[in-house]
């Protein structure tokens, strides 16, 4: 096994969970490593999937087809990050499919192991706490969005909450115009135009590798 591969998965576990790296040894025993190529399916919608998936590295989203065919973002997944589904009673079909937007790598477990992984070290279901917490705000935040702000607010929105990640100004790298439609479920057509029209007005910069709010404040101002 490479070793350098070993360390990228041991510091993606002790980042997801906040564990020691001996326990991150006892997790990754467990694991199995899946590479997905980018539009890949990693999880299938109505199948059984009797793993649970820590994400090594890149970038994946949860996604579903409502009844008009229209895709519905659930839920976007960075290194550090668990899905799948945990059912300790038997294997339950998911309800929704899990994509891969960049390569990916993650640490695939069985939900036994997961499970009892859980049991067995309580920092570890601590941290999954953590997670499916954060998720839960997320989500009510963007059914919230979706409900009260315009298509536009949604993307002020957005873009504010993706620069809150590291400095508050930079989002990096530059967000693909089709994926932030997805995110706030409106066109690609108005995401370009919401957002030529931000760097119009001198609210945001843009080069190759990376999209600066000049202002925040003032796009905290648009959201209506």
């Amino acid at each position: 096994m490479n070793d350098a591969a070993q360390e990228k998965r041991l510091s993606a576990i002790c980042a997801a969970f906040g564990c020691t790296p001996d326990i991150a040894r006892v997790v990754d025993g467990l694991t199995q490593l899946v590479q997905t190529e980018p539009e890949g399916t990693i999880i299938w919608a109505g199948e059984a999937a009797p793993f649970v998936f820590l994400l090594v590295e890149g970038r994946a989203q949860a996604v579903v087809y409502s009844a008009q065919g229209q895709l519905v973002l659930l839920d976007t997944y960075a290194a550090g990050d668990i899905f799948g589904e945990v059912d300790v009673v038997g294997t339950r079909a998911s309800w929704d499919q899990v994509i891969a937007v960049t390569p990916v790598e993650s640490a695939r477990l069985r939900q036994q192991d997961f499970v009892m992984l859980l049991e067995t070290h309580p920092s570890l279901a601590m941290a999954v706490l953590r997670q499916v917490t954060a998720r839960l705000s997320r989500t009510s935040r963007r059914m919230i969005e979706r409900t009260t702000l315009s298509a536009t607010g949604r993307i002020y929105a957005e873009l504010l909450r993706q620069a809150g990640e590291g400095d508050g100004r930079t989002i990096r790298p530059v967000p693909a115009m089709t994926e932030l439609a997805l995110i706030v479920q409106s066109t690609r057509e108005t995401v370009s135009r919401t957002i030529n029209d931000l760097e119009r007005r001198g609210y945001i910069t843009r080069d190759k590798d990376a999209l600066m709010i000049v202002a925040p404040h003032r796009v905290q101002e648009l959201i209506i």
